[in-house]
């Protein structure tokens, strides 16, 4: 009835901070953390890790840092109650920036890159990993490679230390036929290395989409409360734990923690499906145009946008 390789890493905080700056409150974060623990969740992605000066941290809250003493604020002086993880951006952290592992909170630490970063990428992963971390690199925007691209870059990640390597949906442009065809080819060229899944919610297909990645060989999964993230958003995580069926993970904390904590978040900042976010996902186009609409007072005129896009881009 389950499969029992698999891991569900939550990116509540890190992804949801994107559209509030990580202004979360320790209570929040907190809440979060033991809510995410109760229901057996494996990992909690807390944030970014950043260099100093990369963000304005009066304009920024710590989750875009992710600073020890703010970790241990979290969790307390008791045991740890989940493995945490952070990610970290090619470009906007430099290696002396990450601690050992022996003086972190965190247990691992995922590289974001994009395909033409994927050499540093790995290098910087397989720094993490002599300092003792766990590793991932997720490699984003993979809807916009064309075939030769990403064959090449697969031989690469490939060829490296790296253990965990995550298919991402960054513009939520995929189908589940895409993913039939994405995640084989992962397994195929990436032997022995687990495949992840960070699908956005543009075309409300992030749910549908994990799960054609599961049966497809992908055994880590990412997902938020109530799918909090950027844009669009994820892949809810209360929907992935209830398909799952694996006695470990208990969905009832899950539910009193989006209703005590994620609810009121939704009063005052958007995310989720919208007519501009569709756009941006069937256009296969970053969101960023469609996230100013959808700050400014103009979101309700969608057809204005539509015919923007479309100009600009091609038809749909």
């Amino acid at each position: 009835m389950y499969k029992e390789e698999i891991k569900v890493i939550d990116c509540t905080v890190r992804d949801g901070g994107l559209m509030n700056k990580w202004q979360f409150s320790d209570k929040f974060v907190r809440n979060v953390y033991n809510a995410l623990a109760d229901a057996g969740v494996d990992y909690m992605e807390i944030g970014y890790l950043s260099s100093k000066g990369a963000f304005d941290a009066k304009e920024f809250g710590p989750w875009r840092f992710c600073h020890e003493k703010d970790l241990k604020r979290i969790i307390g002086d008791g045991e740890k109650r989940i493995k945490l993880s952070a990610m970290a951006d090619i470009g906007r952290i430099e290696i002396d920036d990450i601690p050992p592992a022996s003086e972190s909170s965190l247990d691992m630490i995922r590289v974001a890159c994009y395909v033409h970063q994927v050499d540093t990428a790995i290098a910087l992963a397989h720094h993490c990993q002599d300092k003792g971390y766990e590793t991932t690199i997720n490699l984003m925007a993979v809807s916009t490679l064309g075939l030769r691209e990403l064959n090449e870059c697969l031989e690469d990640l490939n060829k490296s230390k790296v253990p965990v390597i995550y298919l991402v949906d960054s513009f939520g442009a995929f189908y589940s036929e895409d993913i039939d065809t994405l995640a084989q080819k992962y397994v195929e060229r990436l032997p022995g290395k687990t495949i992840g899944a960070h699908f956005h919610n543009n075309q409300q297909l992030a749910f549908a989409n994990t799960i054609s990645g599961i049966i497809n060989g992908i055994n880590y999964l990412d997902a938020t409360l109530y799918g909090i993230g950027r844009g669009a958003g994820n892949c809810p995580l209360e929907l992935l734990l209830s398909f799952l069926k694996n006695p470990k993970f208990k969905v009832r904390p899950i539910v009193k923690c989006i209703e005590e904590e994620i609810f009121p978040w939704a009063q005052k900042i958007d995310w989720g499906y919208s007519v501009p976010y569709m756009v941006t996902g069937t256009m296969n186009q970053h969101p960023r145009t469609a996230m100013a609409v959808m700050e400014s007072d103009n979101k309700d005129n969608v057809t204005e946008y539509y015919d923007t896009i479309v100009n600009a881009v091609g038809s749909v």
